[in-house]
């Protein structure tokens, strides 16, 4: 009998000599076997030997889960899938607005393992391959400023409005005529250079010819009706007209010019309004977490910057009438500087097809009612003619521009609501105006 730690006899000690700590050996993975012979593992006293098992039986008795079947990866799908839109972002912000361009919402990001667009577009603007020297970090985009050469050009519109009138009501006969057509003209070239550059401008590249020109003819003749409509309808439901336009204010056939200057007026709080809209929807969208969020922040933005624009409008339309001791026309001018304001706005934001068509929608309903008593004159058609004598008779001869633009304004306030709510409407692309 061993005392202590001895070994029971020779064999024993070799054993121990050569063998290591068994508690060592289990933490190491090390062998209980010496070097250079295979490394059985040592079976304890009366335990029974058990043969190797094959590996696919050692696979179903350690219960290893089998080969997945399914897309493992989905966010490697959908980067595949935008890849072009991934590589050329320059920030999360502008991936989430383009997979909502697209048609992604929060609740499809959820099948993503995202709880919403904004954390997807962090993914994968992080999973985009680099080639080239690791990209830094991008920086917050700064809000669109206020800069005086936008505002110079907002404000020469107006300038050279009240200039015209102002000639014209001093001059007579054909100077009178000569300073109408070159005041036209003066305005027209400013307010192009207006909308050309500021938060009004549109949206630089390939433009869509065919709803631009349309645009600008719908303009045209929205502003020539507001300036000789009234008197237009006033004589031709009387049985004329017999003369041309003079021009003058109190001539066969007048002229309103009193809207039409607060509207040239109106340019420079168009282009703030203008302003306020992207610089609030820029801070928006970097403060969002959703496109929920987004939209419900949006929407009360959108509705007060158009409050902020009509009642500058409703204060420069009372400014025109006292000066020019001229109605003030309130219906018809903030009907349509409320639809001229919403199709820039759209315009601004790459929507050019809805604005043409609600501006077309209000020339068509302008014509008709010009066209309708004109054609009740013929034999037997004098009914085409009664629903235009009953609006007039009831309302005015105002009421006629009011409904038309009124109507198309509140269909594009509509359209607006849906469209410059969304993040995609505002991306980041660009340098800010």
């Amino acid at each position: 009998m061993p005392s202590g730690a001895d070994p029971w006899d020779t064999r024993s000690g070799q054993w121990l000599a050569d063998v290591p700590d068994e508690r060592s050996a289990r933490a190491t993975g090390s062998p209980f076997a010496p070097a250079g012979q295979p490394s059985p593992s040592p079976s304890p006293p009366g335990s029974r030997a058990v043969p190797d098992a094959s590996p696919g039986e050692g696979s179903r008795r350690r219960g290893a889960p089998g080969p997945r079947r399914g897309p493992v990866d989905p966010v490697k799908s959908l980067l595949h899938r935008h890849r072009e839109l991934c590589e050329r972002a320059v920030d999360p912000l502008e991936i989430a607005a383009g997979l909502e361009a697209h048609g992604l919402t929060d609740r499809t990001a959820a099948r993503f393992r995202h709880r919403d667009v904004f954390s997807l577009a962090e993914e994968l603007y992080a999973r985009v391959p680099r080639t080239a020297e690791p990209r830094p970090e991008p920086e917050p985009r700064p809000a669109p400023r206020v800069r005086p050469g936008w505002v110079l050009l907002t404000l020469l519109p107006g300038v050279l409005g009240a200039a015209t009138v102002t000639g014209v009501r001093l001059t007579q006969g054909h100077p009178r005529q000569s300073v109408a057509l070159g005041g036209l003209l003066a305005v027209a070239l400013a307010t192009r250079a207006a909308l050309r550059h500021g938060p009004l401008a549109g949206p630089p590249g390939t433009r869509a010819w065919g709803a631009w020109i349309a645009t600008r003819a719908w303009t045209v003749w929205l502003l020539g009706y507001a300036l000789l409509g009234d008197g237009l309808l006033h004589a031709v439901l009387t049985g004329g007209p017999d003369t041309p336009p003079t021009v003058a204010p109190h001539g066969p056939w007048p002229t309103t010019a009193a809207p039409v200057l607060a509207l040239l007026l109106a340019c420079a709080p168009a282009a703030c309004s203008a302003h306020l809209l992207a610089a609030g929807a820029r801070r928006r969208l970097t403060r969002s977490r959703g496109l929920a969020d987004f939209t419900a922040a949006a929407k009360p933005l959108l509705l007060g910057v158009l409050a902020v624009f009509l009642g500058a409008l409703a204060a420069l339309i009372a400014l025109c009438g006292t000066l020019l001791h001229a109605p003030a026309a309130y219906p018809q001018a903030l009907s349509l500087g409320a639809l001229l304001l919403l199709a820039r706005l759209l315009t601004v934001h790459r929507h050019r097809h809805a604005p043409a068509l609600a501006l077309g929608a209000a020339v068509a309903t302008e014509a008709a009612a010009l066209a309708l008593p004109l054609a009740g004159r013929l034999p037997g058609c004098a009914f085409l003619a009664t629903p235009v004598e009953t609006l007039v008779d009831a309302s005015g001869e105002a009421a006629v521009p009011a409904l038309a633009c009124g109507t198309a304004a509140l269909t594009l306030l509509w359209h607006a609501g849906r469209t410059l709510t969304q993040a995609s409407a505002h991306a980041p692309t660009g340098t800010p105006g």
